[in-house]
């Protein structure tokens, strides 16, 4: 699998649309990564075990 960078929430120029987000699942709270235009298209981990944006960048 090829990673699709861009902006959260940005529409990318082979039309898929990518977004984040912060759940809770089971007790825990998960960072959710998810391609909207895919059914199924989507990965989860742990929200401290998730990299800041400012640690990221």
């Amino acid at each position: 699998m090829t990673p699709n960078v861009g902006a959260v929430g940005h529409r990318s120029t082979d039309d898929h649309e990518i977004v984040a987000a912060i759940d809770e699942a089971d007790g825990q709270r998960r960072l959710v990564i998810a391609d909207l235009t895919c059914d199924g298209k989507w990965i989860s981990m742990c929200e401290a075990d998730a990299v800041s944006l400012e640690t990221w960048r």
